[in-house]
């Protein structure tokens, strides 16, 4: 009994002793950590949860383009150009509406004239050669494709052709509607992620589509259902997610399109077509904004006459003077890839000729932006009313209802 109870007084002891110094080996603010049990149980993981389509935010790519009629090159603004060393310089005449072109992701008008080339000497009306300046200063300007399918691209045979899209090209331009070959190259551009395909066509060649021989017809597209359709099923293929039609066609000096053009305008838009933009009256035309199949679609009708020599003082029409660059904003929807035309803006041009230090001289002026600031041009009374007739003249034409019309 007494051996058991010293045994256990040791054992108190001994226990007391290393108790307080596993403790004095603890340091100052800590503690000591508790017990941690684990417990071998599933985690429930919750589900995800689904976004309603109609909370998403898509992201909309954009693109500007801005696009003008006739760009015509008469003798008078040939020799207008010529500089003292003997060459030309069409610069000055786009001085104005530079700024504009330059601001869009694409530049497109049509070139009505050809440039067989200097050497053979220039000419005007009826059957156009130009200097091969007017291309470069087109270039400068900020324009991108020019159309060259109209009633005057035959004014100097194949060989016109042939070189005028050359001397396009060796600027770093494109052109469309007539071809050195046979294999018609598709014209599609991508703009921040939206495919655009191009096409054009003329309606007339002023009778000399003999010049052509038949094996020879494919270097100008001219009106043909089943070419247009086949150009545009092969633009399909390609994935693009608009077209649009550059066409000469109408009667000239109309401000009406004609009952066929409306009827062919519209076929073209079921087709397939999405915007039509419309020269060769060299007046301005009206437009329509369609919505077919739950598309919105556009047809500018005619965009008058960008430039040209055309005017009252020359034909007794003063219609003729007036053009517009149109401004199309298209959008896309990155949630399912719809397409949409999110803004179209009119901004009516007129061509002032002038003359100084007895030179005549030529510009094309944005008749809003210039009327707003008078104080920074020398113009005439005269000229502020030729430009304020102009301008309404041209809104008044060819402005619509930003109610989209639902084609029946």
């Amino acid at each position: 009994m007494r051996k058991s109870l010293l045994l256990f007084t040791l054992l108190l002891f001994i226990s007391a002793v290393f108790g307080l110094t596993a403790m004095s080996f603890i340091p100052h603010g800590y503690k000591m950590e508790e017990e941690v049990i684990v417990v071998n149980e599933p985690v429930e993981i919750p589900e995800p949860v689904a976004i309603p389509a109609e909370r998403i935010v898509p992201i909309e790519a954009k693109a500007k383009l801005i696009a003008v009629g006739d760009i015509m090159f008469h003798m008078p603004q040939i020799n207008a150009a010529k500089t003292d060393m003997g060459g030309y310089d069409f610069n000055p005449v786009f001085e104005h509406v530079k700024k504009y072109i330059e601001s869009a992701d694409l530049a497109i008008g049509n070139f009505e004239t050809v440039t067989l080339g200097n050497e053979y000497g220039f000419s005007g009306f009826p059957r156009f050669n130009s200097p091969i300046e007017t291309i470069s200063a087109l270039k400068n300007t900020g324009f991108d494709i020019l159309v060259t399918a109209n009633n005057h691209s035959l004014d100097k045979n194949k060989e016109g052709i042939i070189n005028t899209i050359n001397e396009i090209n060796k600027q770093g331009l494109i052109n469309i509607g007539t071809f050195k070959d046979n294999t018609r190259p598709l014209v599609i551009e991508e703009i921040n992620d939206i495919k655009i395909g191009f096409i054009s066509y003329t309606s007339s060649l002023n009778g000399l589509d003999s010049l052509l021989s038949t094996e020879d017809s494919y270097m100008v597209n001219k009106f043909n259902e089943n070419n247009m359709i086949e150009d545009i099923n092969a633009l399909k293929k390609e994935g693009v997610d608009v077209i649009i039609a550059y066409l000469h066609w109408g009667f000239e000096y109309y401000r009406e399109p004609t009952e066929a053009q409306v009827e062919f305008g519209r076929k073209l838009l079921e087709w397939g077509v999405d915007i039509i933009l419309g020269s060769h009256p060299h007046v301005i035309q009206k437009s329509e904004l369609l919505n077919i199949d739950g598309r919105d679609k556009l047809i500018v009708y005619s965009m008058g006459n960008f430039l040209s020599n055309q005017r009252y003082e020359t034909m007794g029409n003063s219609y003729t003077e007036d053009g517009v660059m149109v401004e199309i904003t298209l959008s896309k929807n990155s949630f399912d890839d719809t397409m949409r035309i999110e803004n179209v803006t009119y901004i009516p041009t007129w061509v002032h000729r002038y003359r100084n230090q007895n030179k005549l001289k030529y510009e094309i002026l944005p008749i809003e932006e210039i009327l707003s600031n008078l104080e920074n041009y020398n113009l005439s009374n005269d000229t502020i009313v030729r430009m304020e007739k102009s301008y309404n003249d041209t809104i008044n034409k060819i402005s619509f209802d930003l109610e989209i019309q639902v084609a029946e």
